[in-house]
Parts: structure tokens; C-alpha cells; sequence
């Protein structure tokens, strides 16, 4: 069973193998489920109508994608022979505790054949293909997707600290083309990895892996994840790589980029600059408007704070998926300093 999300005349919309689901619903909704209902749930609700519409990432805006760092050997030797300071990377791939780090909010991450990007002030920058797990508001793992870690190998190799910078960045994370359900976890401990890079129509590099020789179980990397984090909304979860470019390679505009993990069908990336990228994907931006055209796009929302009210049952219609009793507050609280133009 797979989830698919796509652009519709009527806004974005969720699909599963190929039918429609409500207008109403959320991945929120189904990661309040444990994995074992969501099928009867996805089968109940589901449309008789065709999902057309152009790709979107699998995920909503306000959902965040996290990162597991060196959990194969190839990784742990790639960073090794990039770093001033390699022993770290050998510490962590045989220590308890995980490498984990954020990776990029819902809104910033790229729809399968979308744009992404490498950072102006990076030399040395390569995909990272990884099984990104989706897992529910307990951690329970429910599907997985690929994804791309796009990454500035100089950056992180010339100080470890600097890993934020070089893995998140626009266009850094990509996910898709679609979100496949698992009955049980234990099917992906042997899904293979694949990773195809074209350059002016012609492979410049090519490998593949499986998840079995990953050093950590993908139950671990969750656990650790949700130890101390809340995650109402679900999260997603990348798992590692374990294909790394050579060191005389690194992305170029142009570049084609296709990942596949499992069955999923792989949906090339383009590299693109950075207003290709950003024209496509513009951040979410809150503007100086009265509450009463609230619906129409992203809105600071002014003293009308009885018009917010009225919507309290309802999601915040700005797109970041905070609940509507949230977002009056939110209201509430601004409403003395702003006001209608």
C-alpha cells in the first residue's frame, strides 16, 4: 500500500495506490494510528476518483525530517578520509548512542523530480541516498520512502561542528515519490539501495547497497529519536548511507539524480541554482493582512481576533498544520500590535 501527496486544482491532496483520499485528510490523522490500523482506515475513506496532479513530497509542511549519521562501514570510512578529525566517526559508528541530527521542516523538502541545490560556498557536495522511515506519534515505524541527504563534504570535513551547515540548507533533503506501508519492520532489513547520477544524459556514477549492511537497527535510530522529542505529527526519520561518490566527484548543475530504495519507482532530482530552487519552493511567508482574508494565503493575523474564533474547529489555514486552538492564540497574542492596512 502506498501513499502518494499531489497537487490538485483544489490544493494539495493525499492519495493511496492511485485513489484519492478526503480533502480532509491529514498524515497527521493517520500517525495518531498504530500502524496495524492504518490499512482499514486508508481502505475505508479512499475515493473511486484517480489521483492526477503533479508530485509533492510525501510530508506536510509543519513535519520535520530528522538524520542518522555513519550507521554503515562505507560511510564511517568516507568521513574518516574527508576529516581533520576522522576518530570521531569511528566513535560514533561503534558507540551506544547514534548520530542524529535535524534535517529540514516539511516545507523545505523537494517533490520527486524537483529542484535541489548545493550550497555557493561548498566545493565538494554529493547526494546521499537513505530509507527515510515514517514513523507515527509513538515511533512505531509505519512505512518508509527514499530520500536524498544532499551534503557539503568539505564543510563537515573541515570542522565535525559544522555538520548543520553542510547538510541543511535549501534544496538539501528530497523525499518520494511515494511513502510505502509496512505490516511489519522486519521487511526492511534487506531492501536494496540504489543511486544513478546522470550528466548530460550519460551516468557519471552509479552504486548501490542494502539495508542489511547497516551497523544499527532501524528500531534503535527510532527509539533514540523519540527518547526525549515529542513528535505529535509523526516524523521522518533518514536512516544512512552506504553509497558514497568518490573523492574526485561532486554535483554539478544540470546533474540528474535518481534514488530508488525497495520498489518505489525512482523520480529523478535536477541540481538546480538557488532561485530555480527557491521559485518552486518558496518558503511559507507571513504577511501583514486582515483576518478576514485569511484563507487566501499565509497571514499575521490582526485584531479581528473574533473572525479567528470562529474557526477554532478547523486547521490553521497558513499551512504549517498547527491546530486551529493554537493558532488563535497565536492571534490573540499579536493582535494588539498589529492592524488592517
Amino acid at each position: 500500500m502506498n501513499l502518494s501527496r499531489i497537487q490538485t486544482p483544489a490544493g494539495p491532496r493525499w492519495a493511496v495506490d492511485g485513489r484519492l483520499l478526503p480533502a480532509s485528510f491529514t498524515l497527521n490523522l493517520l500517525l495518531e494510528m498504530p500502524a496495524s490500523m492504518q490499512p482499514d482506515l486508508l481502505n475505508a475513506v479512499a475515493t473511486d476518483n484517480p489521483a492526477a496532479g503533479q508530485p509533492l513530497a510525501p510530508i506536510e509542511d509543519h513535519q520535520e525530517v530528522w538524520a542518522s549519521g555513519v550507521t554503515f562501514l562505507r560511510s564511517r570510512e568516507a568521513r574518516e578520509a574527508e576529516s581533520t578529525s576522522g576518530d570521531i566517526y569511528q566513535r560514533v559508528y561503534t558507540a551506544e548512542r547514534p548520530e542524529l541530527f535535524f534535517k529540514a521542516s516539511g516545507w523545505r523538502v523537494v517533490a520527486p523530480g524537483g529542484f535541489i541545490r548545493v550550497r555557493k560556498d561548498s566545493h565538494w557536495n554529493v547526494p546521499e541516498p537513505e530509507l527515510v522511515l515514517l514513523l507515527n506519534r509513538s515511533g512505531q515505524i509505519c512505512g518508509y520512502t527514499a530520500g536524498n541527504d544532499v551534503s557539503s563534504r568539505d564543510i563537515e570535513g573541515e570542522n565535525p561542528l559544522y555538520l548543520p551547515q553542510a547538510k541543511v540548507y535549501n534544496g538539501s533533503c528530497a523525499l518520494g515519490p511515494a511513502i510505502a506501508l509496512v505490516n511489519d519492520p522486519a521487511e526492511l532489513t534487506d531492501l536494496p539501495i540504489g543511486l544513478l547520477i546522470e550528466r548530460g544524459g550519460q551516468p557519471v556514477f552509479s552504486g548501490s547497497t542494502s539495508t542489511a549492511q547497516m551497523k544499527r537497527a532501524f528500531s534503535e535510530l527510532a527509539a533514540y529519536l523519540f527518547r526525549e522529542l515529542d513528535f505529535p505529527g509523526g516524523a521522518f526519520l533518514m536512516t544512512g548511507t552506504g553509497i558514497v561518490p568518490p573523492e574526485s566527484f561532486s554535483l554539478a548543475p544540470g546533474d540528474r539524480v535518481r534514488v530508488q530504495v525497495g520498489d518505489l519507482r525512482p523520480v529523478p532530482e535536477r541540481l538546480g541554482d538557488f532561485r530555480e530552487v527557491y521559485e518552486r519552493f518558496p518558503a511559507p511567508r507571513l504577511q501583514r493582512q486582515c483576518a478576514r482574508c485569511m484563507h487566501k494565503t499565509h497571514h499575521y493575523i490582526c485584531s479581528a481576533a473574533r473572525i479567528v474564533s470562529a474557526s477554532v474547529s478547523k486547521l490553521c489555514p497558513s499551512g504549517y498544520g498547527l491546530p486551529a486552538r493554537r493558532y488563535q492564540y497565536f492571534a490573540l497574542e499579536i493582535s494588539s500590535s498589529l492592524r488592517c492596512r
